[in-house]
């Protein structure tokens, strides 16, 4: 992450000790991935925090923001 990351995804942590070091949502053992993942399959957010009861509608946007920033890095090709 860059120097703005920390403060700009208060939300998002990630620890070697929790899910091996995948990026969860306030370190509640769920990864940024599996909300991603539900909301690319078109779950709506109320299924999911009916799925996730201890997630809130910020959590998810803090997620779907975290996977933009995470896919807006340039990737260098020769």
């Amino acid at each position: 992450m860059d120097a703005e990351a920390p403060t700009r995804f208060e939300r998002i942590t990630v620890d070697p000790d929790v899910m091996g070091g995948r990026a969860c949502i306030r370190g509640l053992r769920i990864p940024v991935a599996v909300i991603v993942r539900l909301v690319a399959r078109g779950a709506s957010f109320e299924e999911i925090l009916a799925g996730y009861p201890d997630l809130t509608r910020e959590d998810i946007q803090q997620a779907l923001e975290y996977a933009a920033w995470l896919t807006d890095e340039r990737i260098h090709t020769p």
